[in-house]
């Protein structure tokens, strides 16, 4: 069974309702950003890959909550997730409410809610 980390605006990652981040604010950042790529398996505005990642981590962006998020990801992706979201003036979430990035020192360590 696998799990989500979510680069949100919002307190709950879940939430309807709350600030977003667009899908022009994710482009932007993209383009600023030499790690992330576009995603030729999955064509698209919204998919890109972390392509410093040894397995080229997929990142996608949701439309339906305005959100970036990933699957099952490790340390490294973890690390760069909490970069992303400090770029973006948002955080990382993981589906059971806990957060990342807590400790500047090791982005991995959670905080559960």
């Amino acid at each position: 069974m696998g799990y989500d980390l979510h680069i949100t605006r919002k307190e709950f990652w879940y939430e309807e309702d709350g600030d977003t981040i667009s899908l022009e604010e994710w482009q932007r950042y993209v383009a600023m950003d030499p790690e992330v790529e576009s995603d030729p398996e999955n064509p698209g505005d919204e998919n890109y890959v972390l392509a410093s990642h040894p397995e080229r981590w997929p990142l996608w962006w949701r439309a339906d909550i305005g959100e970036i998020y990933t699957k099952n990801p490790d340390d490294e992706v973890i690390v760069k997730l909490v970069q992303i979201a400090r770029a973006l003036n948002a955080h990382v979430v993981g589906d059971n409410d806990e957060i990342y990035g807590i400790d500047t020192s090791n982005p991995c360590i959670f905080q559960a809610r």
